[in-house]
């Protein structure tokens, strides 16, 4: 098992954030609809298929342990009752067998917690899809995994040939026993005391290279001021931001990658940039509908970053800090949209915005649980952001699953507490799938967001075609 999902290992703070921001209304799993050609696979051999590769993510085998007496952040502990087929999950989709009815079951599942008593993740082989086709429902808790670490259930389920590999054997995985009271206590007290150790390390660096730490001090300080700043300009009151039920409502829109890259290449700016765009003309469309006026209105966007350094690519875990993203509602030009979203955005960049997210998620992994419980409230606050607006770069070859060749992504997000939307975007092998996630009864029109996504993304196109003609 290595290093790598241990027993015992304790969350990190960003980790425990996402428990102690999960309520009974606002859930914090995230997940995505994999849609394949062909005949499903059976049920029993996707099962199989899976526990042949448990060995490579032991974190899926794994469920939360909490200190007594709040004495440190929960840690991982192996799950003696591991039943696989308790997580991998069969359902058929009534007729007609369409992307609606798709939709509707994904709504239900993801409006549903999942048991802290378990390790935290679900899988859903969905059979009945029309054009002889099926999906794969992925639903894994947000303390587990963040999606540009590159290790969660997807490690264990896709080939990257047609042909699938041969089932590995058992691994003789034997769990530990389930830790006492004492040994919990015993841990708790341990992280404490090697916290302090690890500032002491920091400390002697600084002292060996006194001009670096000089220099990472001021900009540290410098980024948690530009964070501390925010809070005097607050994101805009406006309907997505209000109290949510425990329901939801799932759209997605399509595209091609090749589009928003012809769009930034012609109109400057990066693929993110584009996202950003396209959110802002739907929403800006959305907002009219409803009858509200978008002059002078900016609407923010939660943009999470991967802080994720090159050495610790494959490690478990969340590694993320939140920039906030423009989202100019009240430009009608989509070029002009999407020149004000990238000048914002490389403005964003060349700020210490995200550094200083990163020193308080940093500063977080020694705060006492009591304490980081009111800190992470503190980054999905509604005074910060209107929305979650995430865009995950997949990989641009086809993937398989047991010989069947994935189509289509559609990535789902979270809605934090007063959060009625979420917007995920991921690319793959050359195409691009926007999933919103809604609110069920304060947003009962998202589909007008996403026709809004499929009409903002066709005028930038249209914009891009147009300077094309003009150079």
């Amino acid at each position: 098992m290595g290093t790598k999902g241990r027993h015992l290992d304790r969350l990190t703070a960003v980790d425990a954030s996402f428990l102690t921001n999960e309520t009974s209304v606002s859930h914090m799993h995230v997940g995505a609809i994999l849609i394949f050609e062909g005949p499903p696979p059976s049920y029993v051999d996707l099962v199989e298929h899976v526990r042949g590769r448990l060995s490579q993510v032991p974190r899926f085998r794994q469920r939360l342990v909490v200190p007594p007496l709040e004495a440190g952040r929960p840690l991982w502990a192996d799950d003696v009752n591991f039943n696989l087929t308790y997580h991998i999950r069969h359902a058929a989709l009534p007729d007609p067998g369409g992307e609606d009815e798709l939709k509707r079951l994904a709504e239900r599942i993801f409006s549903q917690q999942l048991d802290r008593s378990k390790p935290l993740w679900e899988l859903w082989l969905v059979q009945g899809l029309e054009r002889d086709r099926f999906a794969i429902l992925t639903k894994t808790h947000h303390a587990m995994v963040d999606g540009i670490s590159g290790v969660d259930i997807g490690t264990v389920l896709f080939d990257l040939e047609p042909v699938p590999q041969p089932a590995a054997t058992e691994d003789g995985w034997v769990p530990q026993p389930e830790p006492t009271t004492a040994e919990l206590v015993a841990r708790g007290a341990s992280d404490a005391v090697a916290a302090p150790l690890r500032l002491a390390e920091r400390g002697v660096a600084a002292v060996r290279h006194p001009e670096t730490a000089a220099r990472r001090l001021a900009e540290a300080l410098e980024g948690i001021g530009e964070v501390v700043g925010a809070f005097a300009d607050p994101a805009p009151d406006v309907p997505l931001n209000q109290q949510i039920g425990p329901h939801r409502r799932f759209v997605w829109a399509r595209s091609e990658l090749a589009t928003l890259k012809r769009i930034k290449d012609t109109l400057g700016g990066t693929v993110n940039d584009v996202v950003l765009a396209v959110v802002a003309g739907a929403l800006r469309t959305w907002l009219h509908g409803r009858g509200i006026r978008t002059k002078g209105l900016e609407l923010r966007a939660l943009v999470p970053v991967s802080i994720r350094s090159e050495d610790e690519h494959g490690e478990l875990g969340n590694r993320l800090a939140a920039m906030r993203g423009p989202l100019p509602v009240y430009l009608e030009d989509p070029a002009r949209r999407l020149r004000v979203v990238s000048e914002q955005m490389e403005g964003l960049k060349r700020s210490k915005q995200a550094l200083g997210a990163e020193v308080i998620a940093r500063f977080n992994d020694f705060a006492p649980p009591t304490l980081l419980a009111q800190a992470s409230r503190i980054n999905f606050s509604t005074r910060l952001f209107n929305l979650i607006v995430t865009n995950v770069p997949g990989p641009q070859i086809p993937l398989y699953v047991l010989g069947r060749e994935l189509e289509e992504v559609f990535p789902i997000a979270f809605l934090p507490q007063n959060h009625a939307l979420a917007v995920a975007v991921m690319s793959y092998n050359g195409r691009i799938g926007f999933g919103l996630l809604a609110d069920y009864d304060s947003v009962d029109d998202v589909d007008v967001l996403a026709r809004g996504i499929t009409e903002s993304l066709a005028e930038l196109e249209a914009a891009a075609a147009a300077a094309a003609a003009l150079a």
